[in-house]
């Protein structure tokens, strides 16, 4: 039994996955989620949150990660037949981080850069306008060791699940506890990957009464008015 963790974080106008090459086989060098097998007497959460720390230097509270799912088919892994259980976690601002144990390098990586099927298809950047050149060839994207893409493609799905209904899992948060719209816009543009207008965000949060003011104060521009979770 093994334990992996999809730790999402924004960077610029693109999501960003924590991500360590491996140093020892099997897929020495590949790209691959952070993770590791479950000592006995462990529980998975504790599991999780530890070899996230170990391989990367990242802490996270084993109770603000999310349990995914468990993935176990038997091709899997070319040591044999394991069954890993995927967490999953959001860090609104980028962490410094650091490789250790058997990770040699660990990177935020985006996830434009990530060989993800049609979810890469559809958060691929806009062509340039017509005339314009690339600065630089694009290069092939990533792929990931074992059935990590399939992994991180479910865990994609989760985010924007939560997105569709934020207050559903009061565990899992994207802001603060305070945000103005625009803050909480930009965090929806980034993790979806596509433009919103200000009356989109309106009509999907305000008008639903998922999002209420902050205060009863009123403010004197409508730009700097602090929103917070309609939870009970």
């Amino acid at each position: 039994m093994t334990a992996d963790v999809v730790a999402f974080t924004m960077r610029a106008d693109d999501l960003a996955v924590l991500l360590i090459r491996r140093k020892d086989e099997p897929f020495k060098g590949c790209w691959a989620l952070p993770g590791g097998f479950v000592n006995e007497n462990e529980s998975l959460e504790r599991a999780a949150a530890r070899e996230l720390h170990e391989e990367t230097g990242l802490v996270v509270s084993p109770s603000k990660l999310e349990m995914l799912g468990a993935f176990g088919d038997p091709g899997r892994d070319p040591r044999g037949h394991t069954v890993t259980v995927a967490f999953v976690t959001f860090r609104a601002t980028e962490t410094a981080i650091s490789a250790g144990d058997d990770a040699a390098e660990a990177v935020w990586q985006p996830l434009r850069a990530l060989d993800l099927g049609e979810v890469s298809e559809a958060r691929a950047a806009p062509p340039p306008p017509l005339g314009v050149r690339k600065s630089r060839r694009s290069r092939a994207p990533l792929k990931l060791a074992f059935d990590h893409a399939k992994i991180l493609t479910k865990a994609y799905r989760r985010i924007c699940r939560h997105l569709d209904d934020p207050i559903r899992d009061p565990a899992f948060d994207f802001v603060p506890s305070r945000f103005t719209l625009a803050e909480l816009r930009r965090i929806y543009e980034v993790v979806i990957g596509s433009k919103l207008t200000p009356r989109m965000i309106r009509e999907h949060l305000v008008d639903r009464g998922l999002i209420v003011p902050a205060t009863t104060k009123p403010t004197s521009k409508a730009s700097s008015q602090l929103y917070r979770w309609n939870r009970a």
